[in-house]
């Protein structure tokens, strides 16, 4: 029996994704402030590890917590401080101002999605959670995408790419506004409330350790994919930068149609089934990119990675906390905390890059691919 759906519950909770999705402006933000302030490299750098350093550091903390105070509060909270730091860039313009409100914006979206999508699956009906997770991260790439386009065009009409950050705060305050007084009957409160012990306890829970490497691993794949698309094709097939960035852009628009399928199929196909099928095309089309003989090739192994890996997070996360969702709060700390998989996997890959040659560290790329399809045939059997 299919249940109802609350729509005046689970469209608040979707536009916390929206904000979710502003984080990842601090891209297109460091090329700005680097060429606004003549910054070389390595201070550059500082500006997103200002964001995603608090993924490591306060992800299982905002999981103990929000068991005590409440996901939507959380949710609530982390939204408040995304828009606090998109407001920051106004009160003036130096590196130093940047580097806080990114302090402020990563912080804001830990908690935000540490909290959101527990959040979902209180409002979200059972046998639908694992399509909503994959419909929620298609909303979440298409804001990823459309940031830089959204700054570009404040550059252009208005001189000014810092008004993204404005649209972006008034956006959040809305989101914070509907969330607020909107009421959710939250799962969980039955039970004792969660501390440091009892989260990393559940690490010594095989499954939800593996599954936890597994959103590492998912993670950090695919930010080393994102970031090596452009030497990929200027290594093999000697395109210039700005042709090699058509790469980039078929890897986003690969992820976009993955998640949206995702979010249909997973109606009619059980998400365990659905993880061996996607994690096999990921493990093919990266094997697919060694062997590839022409730039056409190459552009659709890219394109199959991105289609294969675009559903792996929600898959995972959902497998996992269905399987336990008294612990729901504890699981998503530590799934979150595993979102720094993407600061560790790239920088393995360039040292192999720089010892061994670039299509060497692609076999990195491999070994996450190997590990994630494993996952999905020996560990969802038990799930």
């Amino acid at each position: 029996m299919t249940s109802k759906i609350s729509w005046s519950k689970l469209l608040p909770v979707f536009m916390s994704y929206i904000v979710m999705g502003f984080v990842d402006i601090v891209g297109v933000s460091t090329g700005y402030i680097q060429k606004d302030f003549d910054l070389p490299d390595n201070l550059a750098q500082l500006i997103p590890s200002m964001a995603f350093i608090w993924f490591f550091l306060l992800s299982v903390p905002v999981g103990i917590f929000q068991d005590k105070w409440g996901k939507r509060n959380m949710l609530v909270l982390g939204m408040a401080l995304s828009g606090v730091g998109m407001l920051i860039p106004f009160i003036g313009y130096s590196f130093s101002i940047m580097l806080a409100a990114f302090v402020f914006l990563g912080i804001g979206n830990t908690i935000v999605q540490v909290s959101a999508n527990p959040l979902l699956q209180d409002v979200s009906p059972r046998e639908r959670f694992s399509s909503f997770m994959s419909l929620t991260q298609f909303v979440k790439a298409i804001v990823s995408l459309l940031g830089p386009i959204i700054a570009a065009t404040m550059a252009t009409q208005f001189g000014d790419w810092k008004l993204v950050f404005a649209v972006y705060a008034v956006t959040s305050l809305l989101a914070v506004v509907w969330l607020y007084f909107t009421q959710i009957e939250e799962s969980g409160a039955e039970k004792e409330p969660a501390t440091f012990k009892s989260c990393f306890s559940l690490l010594k829970n095989s499954f939800i350790l593996m599954m936890v490497l597994g959103i590492f691993l998912t993670v950090g794949a695919d930010v080393a994919m994102n970031s090596n698309i452009q030497n990929y094709m200027m290594h093999l097939f000697s395109w210039s930068i700005e042709e090699a960035s058509l790469g980039i852009s078929v890897y986003f628009v690969a992820l976009m149609i993955s998640r949206f399928l995702g979010a249909i199929l997973l109606n009619f196909i059980k998400p365990k089934l659905f993880l061996i099928i996607t994690t096999t095309i990921a493990l093919l089309s990266v094997l697919l990119m060694f062997m590839a003989p022409s730039p056409t090739v190459g552009l659709v192994a890219i394109f199959l990675v991105g289609f294969g890996s675009g559903n792996l997070f929600p898959l995972i996360f959902s497998i996992a906390v269905d399987k336990m969702p008294e612990r729901s709060n504890e699981i998503s700390g530590l799934m979150i905390m595993a979102v720094s998989g993407g600061a560790f996997i790239p920088p393995i890959m360039g040292a192999i890059s720089e010892y061994f040659g670039f299509m060497s560290s692609l076999s990195v790329l491999v070994i996450c691919m190997v590990y994630l399809f494993i996952l999905s045939i020996a560990k969802t059997k038990k799930a």
